[in-house]
C-alpha cells in the first residue's frame, strides 16, 4: 500500500534528477503530504516526456462512476495482467509518477495504534514510482486523467514497517523502458516492478499529523 507521499523539491532540483523530462515553469508546488484523489506530477508514456497533473486514484475508461478512483490509487504488481481495471493500462498506459519520499504506517504488536513512517532514498533525491494511467469521460464530454501507483513485496528495510512497498523504479533505463510508448510485452515490463534496494532507503517515525490530508506542511517530515 502506498497512501501518502511527497515531492518537496523544487524544480530545478527535479530537472537536475531528471534532465531530459520537460518540466513547465510553475508547475511545481512543494507538498509534504499529497493524498489521493488529488492531483499528482506524473509524466505519461505518451512520447513527450512531459510533467503533467492527473488525479490519483485510476478510472478505468469503461466506468460509470468517477468514485471507483477512490477505490484504486495502488495497483498490485503480480496481478496487473488479470485484473480488469488495470491489464489494459499495464499494455498501452504505463506513467511516471514523481516523489521524494512517502509514507508508511506501522502497527503495534497486539494494539490497534499505528505509527507513521516516512521512508526516502540516501541523499532525498527525488524519484519515480512506476504507474499506470487512464482517460475517463464523463456524461458531459469532460476530460478527467487518472493514474495508480504499483505496489510490490517491500525490501527488508520496509518490511519492518508494512507488508507492501510502492514500486520505485531504479535507473534510467528502467524509467525509459516503462515510458516506451503503446504496446510493451509484459516480460519486458514486469522485471522492473521488484522491491527497490533496502541499503538505498532511511525510515524514520513521524508525527500522525501526517494522518490528516489537509495538513501539508514540512514538519510533517521531522523526525517524531
Amino acid at each position: 500500500m502506498c497512501g501518502r507521499f511527497t515531492l518537496t523539491v523544487d524544480a530545478s532540483e527535479l530537472q537536475e534528477q531528471f534532465p531530459w523530462i520537460n518540466i513547465p515553469e510553475g508547475k511545481l508546488q512543494p507538498r509534504y503530504n499529497v493524498a489521493p484523489t488529488q492531483p499528482v506530477a506524473v509524466v505519461p508514456n505518451d512520447g513527450k516526456n512531459r510533467l503533467d497533473y492527473f488525479i490519483w486514484g485510476l478510472i478505468p475508461s469503461w466506468s460509470k462512476d468517477p468514485k471507483i478512483g477512490s477505490r484504486l490509487i495502488n495497483a498490485r504488481a503480480e496481478t496487473l495482467a488479470e485484473k480488469p481495471s488495470f491489464r489494459s493500462a499495464f499494455r498501452y498506459r504505463r506513467c511516471l509518477v514523481l516523489a521524494d519520499g512517502f509514507y508508511e504506517w506501522k502497527k503495534a504488536p497486539g494494539g490497534a495504534q499505528k505509527t507513521p513512517y516516512f521512508i526516502h532514498l540516501v541523499g532525498k533525491k527525488p524519484f519515480a514510482f512506476a504507474g499506470l494511467w487512464e482517460r475517463w469521460f464523463s456524461p458531459d464530454g469532460s476530460e478527467v486523467l487518472s493514474c495508480t501507483i504499483l505496489t510490490t513485496e517491500p525490501n527488508t528495510l520496509v518490511s519492518n514497517i508494512h507488508n507492501r512497498m510502492p514500486v520505485i523504479l531504479d535507473g534510467e533505463d528502467a524509467l525509459r523502458t516503462w515510458l516506451t510508448p503503446g504496446e510493451v510485452p509484459a516480460n519486458y515490463l514486469t522485471p522492473l516492478l521488484k522491491p527497490y534496494p533496502a541499503e538505498k532507503m532511511l525510515a524514520y517515525p513521524v508525527s500522525t499529523a501526517v494522518n490528516s490530508p489537509v495538513i501539508d506542511q514540512a514538519s510533517l517530515i521531522q523526525p517524531a
